[in-house]
């Protein structure tokens, strides 16, 4: 009896696993000149640990920004912050705060290809691809470690424990 309760004290200790959520920017859209990224956002939040997976194809590319150039779609190879293509590119978001996003081609940002995201604290709501997933497409934002795999090592510790008490 004794070494079941302290089996649940230990579970009950554990803490809880904290998801990621995968955000697919314009959903089944993608990142393309077809959505209204203003209306996508509206209603979502994005939390540190979450990723936005942009799905886009063809002259499109993914440029992280300020909001100066955000605001006035400026297009030249020296001011992205960070600049991505390849068609699928999993975006982490590491800290708080707003974030910018346009599509460099010509005419694509000023005609609304461009996204806002305000970041809040960490995500803990469980999404259809397990953190740690790596990224595709040029490899930005994957993570190294996997909750879930913590979660079973330290479960597997506390039984550990309980057996090396009723050996």
């Amino acid at each position: 009896m004794a070494m079941a309760a302290a089996l649940l004290i230990l579970l009950l200790a554990t803490p809880a696993a904290v998801f990621a959520v995968d955000h697919t920017v314009g959903d089944t859209s993608g990142w393309s000149q077809s959505v209204d990224y203003t209306s996508w956002v509206s209603g979502k939040t994005f939390s540190v640990g979450d990723f936005l997976v942009f799905t886009y194809g063809g002259t499109h590319k993914v440029e992280v920004v300020t909001k100066s150039d955000y605001d006035s779609c400026t297009i030249t190879p020296s001011n992205p912050i960070i600049s991505f293509s390849g068609g699928n590119t999993r975006i982490k978001l590491t800290a708080t705060g707003p974030m910018y996003f346009i599509c460099p081609t010509a005419g694509h940002c000023s005609g609304g290809m461009k996204l806002a995201v305000k970041v809040t604290g960490t995500s803990t709501t469980p999404s259809g691809t397990p953190p740690g997933t790596p990224s595709s497409g040029n490899g930005a934002g994957s993570t190294l470690c996997n909750t879930n795999n913590l979660m079973f090592v330290t479960i597997s510790v506390a039984l550990g424990v309980v057996f090396a008490f009723m050996g």
